[in-house]
């Protein structure tokens, strides 16, 4: 997230299609990757909209998100040997997380949601702000034949998450059935769309992805359903994602912290023969870490932080990476890079310096909250 205020920044921000529509809803709207994006909705917060996705369901626009489409001969197996994940393991109508990583460090240039169609047709959603990156590296490793095709603001993207979100889909005909990372076309309010079994917040939850100029249209047919639900704006998705343990890009994962170092190997196929970064992956792999990325739950009445110094005894042993106040917990619970030298086992209790007070938290391997994604 950028630190540009959203009244300097609105002259020279993107915005989603739907603007007029968060307008109308009263949000409070906060700069998200060169977008202006809301942030939560007036009537409700933060702290309603995260409950709602828990309990009921809550619709997020994240059209802010990035799209780029990878076509051609042979498109799979090329951004197979770019990005971390094995695409080999899912077949077409199948959606899969990934990384691109920097070949040299093997940092990540971003996390990604890869959909593959066909052998000749992939396509990406990355974040926001990684967007142009992700598809400049591409572009620049694309053999003859394969064309990259920067998408962003050619769709709007609608997440519809929460333990009623099939019920939602159901009323309007639209398919829920599909498994856990796949996705389906369908048709609503005059708009070819694709139904996504994937989200950010552990529950079950789909993402719609739906030409820019149909968004609110099918906006419009989510909240005429029948069914009750609320607006969602950046503020929940991201305390919902801490509670999962979910990594944010710019946070807990970036150029500066692999995915050996968060615990994301798992986004990893590691068998394969080239990915970016494979090999020096491979050596951080082999020689052991100097940091992971753990969990942390407030002992004491705390809001952690991310950049907050945690301690165990006199010495610093890491630093917190994302920090919020679980809505659901109802305390405070981080993420955070600690070092591996000392070991610190689970349920071990360090200390945050929160604005000059320590306060006390426990070490815990996340999700904080159990999900229900799947």
């Amino acid at each position: 997230m950028t630190d540009v205020t959203p009244d300097a920044a609105a002259t020279r921000l993107r915005r989603s299609p739907l603007h007029e529509r968060h307008t109308a809803l009263g949000a409070k709207f906060a700069p998200f990757g060169g977008w202006e994006m809301p942030l939560e909705y007036a009537g409700g917060g933060v702290l309603k909209e995260h409950t709602a996705v828990r309990t009921a369901v809550g619709v997020f626009d994240v059209s802010h998100l990035g799209k780029a489409r990878i076509t051609g001969p042979g498109a799979a197996d090329f951004v197979n040997s770019c990005l971390s994940n094995d695409l080999g393991r899912i077949g077409p109508g199948r959606a899969q997380y990934t990384l691109c990583c920097d070949d040299a460090t093997g940092g990540v240039v971003d996390d990604i949601i890869a959909y593959l169609h066909a052998d000749d047709h992939v396509f990406l959603i990355p974040n926001a702000a990684n967007t142009a990156e992700v598809v400049r590296r591409l572009r620049a490793a694309a053999p003859a034949g394969i064309t990259v095709t920067d998408e962003h603001e050619a769709y709007a993207v609608l997440a519809v998450q929460g333990p009623r979100s099939a019920e939602l889909l159901g009323a309007l005909g639209l398919p829920t059935e599909h498994g856990y990372m796949s996705f389906s076309p369908a048709t609503l309010a005059g708009a070819d769309l694709t139904v996504c079994r994937t989200g950010y917040t552990g529950e079950l939850g789909y993402e719609l992805v739906v030409p820019a100029e149909h968004a609110v249209a099918v906006w419009d047919a989510l909240f005429a359903a029948g069914v009750e639900l609320r607006a969602c704006g950046l503020g929940a998705r991201d305390t919902l994602r801490t509670e999962m343990g979910y990594p944010l890009h710019g946070q807990d994962l970036s150029l500066e912290i692999t995915p050996v170092q968060a615990r994301s190997g798992w986004a990893v196929g590691w068998e394969k023969p080239a990915f970016w970064g494979r090999d020096v992956l491979l050596a951080e792999k082999a020689a052991g870490l100097r940091r992971t990325l753990r969990g942390l739950e407030a002992v004491d009445r705390a809001i952690p932080r991310a950049g907050m110094a945690v301690y165990a005894g006199d010495a610093q042993v890491g630093t917190i990476t994302s920090g919020t106040f679980s809505p659901t917990k109802k305390q405070g619970i981080a993420l955070a890079l600690l070092d591996t030298d000392p070991k610190l086992a689970d349920g071990d209790v360090v200390e945050v310096d929160i604005r000059g007070r320590r306060a006390q938290m426990r070490v815990t391997r996340p999700p904080f909250v159990q999900p229900s994604v799947k």
